[in-house]
């Protein structure tokens, strides 16, 4: 199959923004690919982290992503050829890269300083946010069904996050701090996805994929201690070959869903990662109750939850 890259442009010709290709069916098919892997990868890496520190984790799954997808692409002769990149893709990529990585960073220190479930809610700030930038750079158009999908988002996600609201800890502010790294961590992540959509313009999505992973190596490369790896179980080995194989999938749906469907709509999809995520953890506390304790769920945080399923489904379809 050939995966030549476009031709090179002109430096100082206007660049042209990346075009979906209306192929609504595959990219919700993917997009939902991209929400049950994320859903189940908190399980993973929870495992992982008996034995890695986050960056060390972080780098190895940017590390063994990059090789793994590499080597597939040298096979196939289908490798990225920087040579007929132009200015812009450089500042793209770097663009991609950098926010990527803040992503990961910010989000862990969020991690640090407040819940987890105050996290798992605010992140979700990071595909509204893509939303509202695909309106705002790629000229995507939201009928009235998506914006009431949105908006029912929003009720949903103030009624769901009511439970860790209503149990602030006592130093507000370590949790106030915190939550402004998530905010960040979905900020940067918003960046990102805009960024990498535009690249789909210049590269297939698997090339542009390597190129991040590559970059992602690079950048937690300082930050990681290698030789954890030789003071591992055997459950923590096979929990980090999962959140490997679990970026190289997630990803690579999520970026091939950008092909086919518009940034808003695959972020209204992606909105109710955090309630699948707990339904997981509900699942996985039931075949392995000393993995994870259960979230607790009030009839509020029911009602919320339904209205973020319904308001993404709504938003997403456009009905």
């Amino acid at each position: 199959m050939t995966t030549a890259l476009a031709e090179p442009r002109e430096e100082n010709a206007p660049p042209r923004l990346h075009r979906v290709t209306g192929r609504s069916n595959l990219g919700l098919a993917l997009t939902g690919t991209t929400v049950a892997l994320w859903s189940i990868l908190p399980l993973g890496i929870k495992l992982a982290l008996g034995g890695f520190d986050a960056a060390t984790l972080t780098w190895y799954r940017f590390l063994c992503a990059a090789l793994v997808l590499g080597t597939v692409l040298a096979i196939q002769g289908n490798l990225p050829r920087p040579t007929t990149f132009a200015r812009r893709d450089w500042v793209l990529l770097v663009v991609a890269v950098v926010f990527l990585c803040g992503n990961y960073g910010l989000y862990v220190l969020g991690l640090a300083h407040t819940n987890a479930g105050t996290a798992q809610v605010v992140i979700q700030l990071a595909p509204l946010l893509l939303a509202v930038g695909g309106v705002w750079v790629y000229g995507e158009h939201l009928g009235a069904p998506q914006w009431l999908g949105f908006a029912t988002m929003v009720v949903g996600f103030v009624l769901f996050s009511h439970e860790q609201i209503a149990h602030l800890p006592t130093d507000l502010g370590r949790y106030y701090t915190g939550l402004a790294y998530i905010v960040l961590a979905a900020i940067s992540w918003a960046v990102y996805g805009l960024a990498q959509k535009q690249l789909l313009h210049r590269m297939r999505a698997p090339q542009v994929l390597l190129c991040l992973y590559v970059g992602g190596a690079l950048f937690f490369f300082p930050l990681a201690a290698p030789g954890q790896i030789f003071r591992t179980t055997t459950t923590e080995l096979w929990a980090l070959a999962f959140c490997i194989a679990n970026m190289l999938i997630a990803y690579g749906t999520f970026v091939e869903a950008l092909v086919h469907l518009e940034a808003s709509r695959v972020s209204a999809v992606l909105a109710i990662v955090p309630l699948s995520t707990l339904a997981a953890i509900w699942v996985a506390r039931i075949a392995i109750p000393s993995l994870v304790a259960p979230e607790p769920l009030t009839s509020v945080a029911v009602m919320g939850a339904a209205l973020v399923v319904g308001g993404s489904l709504v938003a997403a379809t456009r009905r």
